[in-house]
Order: C-alpha cells, then structure tokens, then sequence
C-alpha cells in the first residue's frame, strides 16, 4: 500500500494530481492551463508522474495498450475534458490536455503477491462543490487499504480511473472511455499486471454505481488471461443507505465515506456551513436516472438551471454511520477473498 500513500489523495484542492480537486475549484482554476496526461510505464514512479506539471491527469499505462486502443482512449479522454464537446462551456474553455508518454521502462516488480487487488472507478468524475473527482478511488482504497492490513499476501496495486459514465458530463471536469474501451484497456490492464507481478489471484473492486461499467470491467477480465479473479462492487451492501433513499452520487452517503478516508478531503469552504445551499442545488435520483438515455437532454436541462453535481441527498449524511458502512464492505469482502482463496 505505501507505493500509493503520496497518490490517493489525502487532502483536497492540493498537489498536481488533478483528481484531488473539486468540480468547483477545477473550474475557477484551468481555463486556460496546460493539463499533462502521462502515458507510462508499470511501476513509474508516481512523484516522476506528479512534476510533469500544474495539473495531472491519472496515467495510462504503455503495457495495457495497442495503438488503436491508445489512439481512441486519448481522443475519448480530449473529447470529454474539461468540458464534454458540444457544451456551453467548452466553447468557452481554452485548457487543453497535452499528452506526454514516457520512455517505456521494464520495472523490477516490487514484490510477488498471492491476491492482487486493484479498482477500476471513474476518478475523473465531478463530485461536486464539496468533495474530489477521486471520490469513487478514495472509497475503493479506503477498502484495500484495511484488507492490507490483515490479509496475508494481500497486494494493493495501482488503480485503474478512466472508466464509463454519463451523469458527470453535463457538469464538466468527468472522463467517459466508454464501455467498449474500458472493456479493451481492463483487458489489457489484467494482462500487464499478471505478467509483470504474477500474483496467484486477482480481486477488483469498483464504488462507481453504473451497471454498464461494472459490466464492462467483468467482460475486461474475463477476456484477459487471468485464470483467477473476483470483482465486487463496494457498495453492494450500502444499497439501503444509499440508492433506496435516492442518495446516488456525492451526497450524504459519499460524503461520510470520503470524510472517514480523510477528513481533509472535504472542502471546508462548503461543507458542512452551506448544506442547505447544496440540497437546493442538488439533481434528485428520478431526473438523473430519466434524462440519463439522452445526453443531450441532460445537458440542456443543467444548462438550464443552477445545479452543482450532487445527484442524491447531500441531507442524508445525518442518517448514516461512516464506520458501520466500512465495515459491512469489509465484511463482504473477507468473504469474497475467502472464495478466491479456496478456488
């Protein structure tokens, strides 16, 4: 876990990794920068990763591609940032992502582990005023992180954050692959990281609530050479928490997680003094799930209104209990590696 302790954030709106900032800080902060996406090798160095420039945007990895999948995920990825094409804003947004690949480097692998595990989430996916576009990684590795802790030869590698999404892109500051890439790149992904550290097993989790996505990481892996693999979604066990009360995306549920990760990884600017002004412009469940099949609708409907990202009940973070909702990801987790272990 230590080669990610300077990586996942720990603190917003600091450092050069993009996905520590907020929807709201991002917007105020690089309308006309330059924005570094770094294509590297497995094992590079995060902090070599981390002086390419201001802002960072999480690397691709040389071993996990070919050069047609590079080609249309770097293309996907300028399409959608910092603002998806055909918005009001990115007509207005002179940023652009420059891409920079590093010479490939065989890295000596750190160690050979019995489980690897890694998460596949939307990183650059806006959360709001209040919280990081990593929130969905912080949580993922929230989990691994306390698995290290007490599952023997249990391995925390580096994290896959390009993934499939819809509701971010009306807002800005989110990436969508599309299903199809996410499936080539996990595929490729797995491969990589099976030959380079050749652990016995692998275990892939994911918070990001898409059901496409999700699916699109199990036909990743199940087209990749990996023999032995497990995937879970975290929040599995949250659903009465989260979903059945129409608190789906950085509301009231996100946010106690992402405090407990860290409570420096809430803006303190927003929260918790302007609660109210962030239910009033929160997007309720039903609109997100009905505009979702037409983006273009969704886009003229924030377009339209003053809205800021949330789309659940920020409100709700007064009814849940952070420790207890770790704990039942845990809980179903242990059980998980306990099948993987015995298959």
């Amino acid at each position: 876990m230590n080669v990610l302790a300077d990586y996942i954030p720990r603190s917003i709106n600091k450092g050069s990794w993009l996905t520590a900032y907020s929807l709201n800080e991002l917007k105020t902060r690089i309308t006309d920068q330059r924005i570094v996406l770094p294509i590297c090798s497995l094992g590079t160095p995060f902090e070599e990763l981390a002086s390419l420039g201001t802002f960072v945007l999480p690397p691709l990895y040389h071993e996990a591609l070919n050069a047609r999948l590079k080609h249309d995920i770097i293309a996907q990825i300028q399409r959608c940032f910092p603002y998806y094409e055909g918005t009001r804003e990115a007509s207005r947004c002179s940023a652009v992502v420059e891409v920079v690949e590093l010479p490939r480097v065989r890295h000596a692998p750190p160690l050979k582990p019995r489980i690897l595990a890694f998460s596949v989430d939307t990183a650059v996916e806006q959360h709001g005023p209040h919280l990081p576009l990593a929130t969905d990684t912080i949580q993922s590795y929230l989990a691994l992180g306390r698995l290290a802790e007490d599952v023997d030869g249990f391995y925390v590698g580096s994290p896959v954050e390009y993934g499939h999404l819809t509701w971010g892109l009306p807002f800005g500051m989110s990436i969508d692959i599309t299903p199809t890439l996410l499936t080539n790149y996990v595929t490729g992904f797995a491969n990589a990281m099976q030959s380079w550290l050749q652990p016995e097993a692998m275990y892939v989790v994911d918070v990001h609530g898409s059901i496409v996505h999700r699916t699109a990481i199990i036909d990743g892996l199940k087209a990749s050479s990996v023999e032995r693999f497990a995937f879970r979604w975290l929040y599995d066990p949250l659903v009465e928490f989260a979903g059945e009360r129409g608190d789906q995306h950085a509301g009231g549920v996100e946010t106690a997680m992402v405090e407990l990760a860290s409570p420096e990884l809430i803006d303190r600017r927003w929260w918790p003094a302007r609660i109210d002004e962030l239910a009033t412009q929160q997007m309720d469940l039903a609109t997100a799930v009905d505009l979702t099949p037409d983006l273009t609708r969704f886009v003229e409907h924030v377009e339209a209104r003053s809205l800021n990202g949330i789309v659940g009940e920020v409100r709700n973070y007064y009814n849940v209990d952070a420790p207890t909702m770790l704990a039942r990801m845990l809980e179903l987790t242990r059980a998980d590696l306990k099948t993987l272990a015995g298959a």
